[in-house]
């Protein structure tokens, strides 16, 4: 446990019950590192079961965060000095249907300071717990046991005396903590009021009648059946209407009366935390979200083209979402999809070409939501490609172009309904940028400027394929503006 933890009453309690407290950073600070790997490697060989939180920190926007290295290679560092007794990583994935710190996550992500624990925080909770916050489920993943894994990754590490220090170690940490967190999201279990969260968040008002809700939550429940993410993935098979009432219970949806029939909404303030349930199960919908959203906005494609543009947005959005598809894996999974998608009727195949249905159906309209799933993803990747190269190559450092995606994306949000409190968050940006470089497609030079050549333009002209043209156009307007704010000469 962090230290801010260890406060009177509950921090003895907490010792008690077998948690032992770290600092977050060991930085310049040599002795203090050296007795707590110590410690860890006392309760490694002596076979006691540890828990970690291997993010570091609570997710804010719900999504799954990039994974923090400091104790697992400690894990990894003590095996290599004795592994006579196995050790198996196990993942567990935890989901909620309502968050008593919801407020405190949103006003975190509009960068308001965090709030530090305190016993008088906590029993300012203890008021709340007298109101209905669902269901808790936890789920366990692949377990992945570290002799398998570092044979596979680096065959020939056990010959002789391993050294805990190569640099070979800590690039196989690194590898080991992308494959939990993916073992982690391939266990998510989609809840009630994910569902919900899927289907009302892409209307423009939050709000649609019962049945087309219906509909969308029927749809989403096929797609994980018919073309499910992994078969350690548990989805909600509740009827559509009950999916619903359970919503309503927990207060995420409401009723307003009106004479030409009734309309269910999300309440104005339950809005911007139901992103946080989108966002948790985002992973799972990916890949249909994708094709839908390239299909709306191109009602006809031939198959390959669509095979190629979801091809390269999903290996970018793997880094960012953990995706468990790997590249060759694409291929297949889509022919899934792209079957589930016809049977409901959202999709139209004919020989070699794909068709969204007519523009004026109702399926169309359907598909339109499926695919506004995925929108602030792809807004993110083309308003960075678009700074880029309006920019040009060797014109930016990571921390200007992050500062201008930043604030970039703070006008858009104001211009366009995004229904996602952390899109213009500096931090996911952050995570974009490490995305292009570790695809190859941006390159980092001494001086911190970052280089590309002509392989970026297929995944903006992808990303470009995938967004409506009002939206196209405004990026490519303010990345525009932004390159002349910054050199007044280039206008």
């Amino acid at each position: 446990a962090g230290p801010n933890l260890n406060f009177p009453i509950v921090g003895p309690l907490l010792r008690r019950g077998g948690a032992f407290f770290l600092r977050r950073r060991f930085k310049d600070e040599p002795l203090y590192a050296a007795v707590f790997n110590e410690y860890l490697h006392l309760m490694i060989s002596r076979g006691f079961p540890i828990e970690y939180f291997i993010e570091g920190t609570r997710s804010r926007s719900g999504r799954m965060l990039p994974p923090r290295t400091g104790i697992l290679g400690m894990t990894v560092k003590s095996y290599l000095r004795g592994h006579e007794r196995p050790l198996v990583f196990v993942p567990v994935y935890v989901g909620y249907e309502k968050l008593i710190e919801g407020k405190s996550f949103l006003n975190e992500l509009a960068g308001r300071p965090k709030q530090g624990e305190s016993l008088w925080s906590l029993l300012g909770v203890m008021r709340q717990l007298k109101r209905d916050f669902g269901q808790v489920h936890v789920n366990f993943g692949r377990p992945l046991p570290l002799v398998e894994f570092l044979d596979q990754t680096r065959p020939g590490w056990a010959d002789g005396l391993p050294d805990p220090e190569a640099a070979w170690v800590r690039e196989a940490t690194v590898a080991a903590a992308t494959e939990l967190v993916r073992r982690i999201n391939e266990a998510a279990v989609v809840t009630p009021i994910n569902l919900v969260a899927l289907a009302l968040l892409a209307t423009p008002k939050h709000a649609a009648d019962e049945a087309t809700l219906q509909r969308l939550i029927g749809h989403y429940q096929a797609l994980l059946r018919e073309a499910p993410y992994g078969p350690l993935a548990v989805s909600c098979d509740l009827p559509a209407a009950e999916v619903i009432a359970h919503a309503g219970r927990l207060g995420v949806v409401e009723c307003v009366p009106h004479p030409l029939g009734d309309l269910l909404r999300v309440p104005e303030d339950e809005a911007a935390l139901l992103a946080y349930f989108r966002n948790n199960v985002l992973h799972l919908v990916a890949l249909p979200a994708l094709v839908a959203c390239l299909l709306a906005h191109n009602p006809r494609l031939e198959r390959g083209r669509v095979e190629a543009a979801v091809g390269r947005i999903h290996a970018l959005a793997r880094t960012e979402l953990f995706l468990r598809c790997g590249p060759g894996n694409v291929p297949a999974a889509l022919e899934k999809v792209l079957a589930a998608l016809t049977a409901r009727g959202l999709l139209l195949a004919r020989d070699d070409e794909l068709f969204a249905p007519e523009a004026n159906s109702l399926e169309f309209a359907e598909l339109e939501l499926i695919g506004e799933t995925m929108r602030p993803t792809l807004e993110r990747y083309l308003l960075t490609l678009a700074l880029l190269q309006q920019h040009g190559s060797g014109c930016l450092s990571r921390q200007a172009l992050e500062e201008s995606c930043h604030l970039l994306a703070q006008r858009l949000a104001l211009l366009y309904e995004f229904n996602a409190p952390e899109f213009s968050e500096r931090g996911v940006f952050t995570g974009v940028i490490a995305n292009l470089v570790a695809a190859g497609l941006l390159r980092e030079d001494a001086t911190g400027l970052l280089h590309f050549d002509e392989r970026i333009s297929a995944p903006a002209a992808d990303a470009e394929l995938l967004l409506a043209a009002e939206v196209r156009q405004t990026i490519r307007r303010m990345a525009k503006v932004d390159a002349e704010a910054a050199d007044p000469t280039s206008a």
